[in-house]
């Protein structure tokens, strides 16, 4: 509204300018003539009449430019007159509407004050306080409502799940019986009379020599009669002595030739057993779908003890306490026994491959085609991860219900196997070791080397290294005896073309 003059005025003066321009035009125009007729003859005759007609140029000039003046200031005086007009309009309009507001407000004010004064006054509050009341009760009686509920559901939930825990824990234990003597390290072999003890010991202990250094067991010749004892921490080893010693005694035959061809047997009279007891687990568990490359090393694991338990007649009862849990809670039996059967597959193989025994176990079942939920129960059940499955839970409660039991494991038995499995790993490490046995309670290290790379003069400086080893690594009770045993056979069969080698 204000810019609105200055514009008119602007316009205005567009005569002005055309004066202006036009007189420019005529001096250009003079100053052409004037050029011209200097050039001529009639120069001064020009000049008057220049003289005159730019005295009459300059007269119309000012009075135009006083026509103009009067034009421009009529023309201001108008739209100043039009502005006030219009600026007079908004602003009583302006009035008008902010007394209408004011009107407005001052009513919807008045409004407020009475109805929060008859609040005030019914309650004893004001209305933020009032409103400030009523959430705080809202708030207090919902919260105190949730907590009492919530309270409530735990309390029963948990109260029916240790109800409902209690009686599937305890119908399983009661349904399920186990052996409660640990393994001993000792096996007896019996024999036909006593003189059948002297045919082992042969002449001057060179039988029972023979048999202690290629079965890696001691055996205990005493006054007991009637009987021979095998002593060995590894179940494997002397169970293979046993059924050597059984093999000689049957035959009656006792010499060194004789006492390799009874081991060499006796071991794959292993092999058959280790099937065999595969073979009566599962179908003790009702298992009829085990890979057959799963079988001999769930079957090896009879002649392998954790803490002193049979890890395989631990792993079948495992079998049977997640079985009858799963039966209680309508879980799937089927796969809780063969999760809980398998959960220590790996110990079979942990001696000789690097990782815990539950990773080698789930990567064992999987390259055996088992199932998701049986390789990650084999994995979780030492909590290695997390149990996300109810096999995954069965499996670990049923483990620690084997496990715990009372007889059911001897830790300082585990203890002294790990000692003297120690003993033989400090020995096999040694270039040029073949087999090494720890033997009399580990007291008694005997190590076998290769002929063809240990000569009899190393032999001394190994026996000095690994008693060295021995003495700064592993924690023994009294002393050590290591012996390096070097032996050098030459063989050659009689035929009837002569002798050959």
């Amino acid at each position: 509204m204000t810019a609105l003059p200055s514009q008119m005025v602007l316009i205005s003066a567009w005569p002005i300018i055309s004066v202006v321009l036009a007189l420019a035009l005529v001096v250009v125009g003079v100053g052409d003539l004037l050029s011209r007729r200097r050039s001529g003859n009639l120069l001064n005759a020009s000049r008057r009449d220049l003289v005159r007609e730019r005295k009459r140029l300059e007269e119309e000039m000012e009075r135009r430019r006083a026509d103009l003046d009067v034009a421009l200031e009529e023309r201001r005086n108008g739209l100043e007159e039009d502005f006030q007009r219009r600026r007079k309009v908004v602003e009583e309009s302006e009035r008008q509407r902010g007394r209408s507001l004011d009107l407005r407000e001052a009513a919807l004010t008045r409004d407020l004050d009475r109805v929060s004064a008859e609040l005030t006054q019914a309650s004893g509050l004001t209305a933020e306080q009032a409103r400030q009341v009523v959430l705080d009760k809202a708030e207090a009686d919902s919260r105190a409502e949730a907590e009492e509920l919530a309270r409530g559901i735990e309390e029963r939930a948990r109260e029916q799940a240790e109800l409902t825990a209690r009686s599937v824990l305890a119908t399983a234990i009661q349904r399920c019986v186990g052996d409660v003597t640990a393994d001993s390290v000792v096996s007896s072999v019996d024999l036909p009379s006593n003189d059948m003890k002297g045919r082992i010991i042969g002449r001057e202990g060179r039988n029972i020599r023979t048999i202690e250094q290629v079965t890696g067991t001691t055996v205990i010749v005493d006054d007991t009669p009637g009987i021979v004892l095998v002593s060995c921490f590894d179940p494997v080893r002397r169970e293979v002595a046993r059924l050597t010693l059984v093999d000689l005694v049957s035959d009656g035959r006792i010499h060194p030739a004789r006492i390799e061809q009874a081991h060499t047997k006796a071991l794959a009279r292993i092999e058959e057993m280790c099937l065999d007891a595969a073979d009566q687990a599962l179908h003790e568990l009702s298992i009829t779908d085990m890979a057959a490359g799963l079988r001999p090393i769930l079957g090896s694991l009879r002649f392998r003890t954790s803490y002193g338990q049979d890890v395989l007649a631990h792993s079948i009862e495992c079998g049977r306490l997640a079985g009858l849990m799963a039966a209680e809670i309508g879980a799937d039996v089927d796969t809780c026994r063969r999760a809980a059967l398998l959960h220590d597959i790996g110990k079979s193989l942990t001696p000789h491959v690097e990782g815990s025994h539950a990773a080698v176990g789930a990567e064992l079942a999987r390259r055996h085609g088992e199932s998701a939920e049986v390789i990650h129960a084999i994995s979780a059940h030492h909590n290695e991860i997390e149990a996300t499955t109810v096999v995954d839970v069965l499996t670990q409660a049923a483990d620690a219900i084997s496990a715990s039991r009372p007889g059911a494991r001897r830790e300082s038995l585990e203890s002294h196997v790990q000692r003297l499995e120690e003993l033989e790993s400090l020995a096999t490490a040694h270039p040029g070791v073949s087999r090494a046995f720890a033997v009399q309670a580990g007291r008694d290290l005997r190590v076998m080397v290769e002929p063809e790379q240990v000569d009899d003069p190393s032999t001394r400086t190994l026996a000095r290294e690994i008693a060295g080893e021995v003495g700064d690594r592993v924690m023994v009770p009294g002393q050590v005896r290591v012996t390096v045993i070097r032996e050098t056979r030459a063989v050659a069969v009689a035929g009837q073309s002569g002798p050959r080698d």
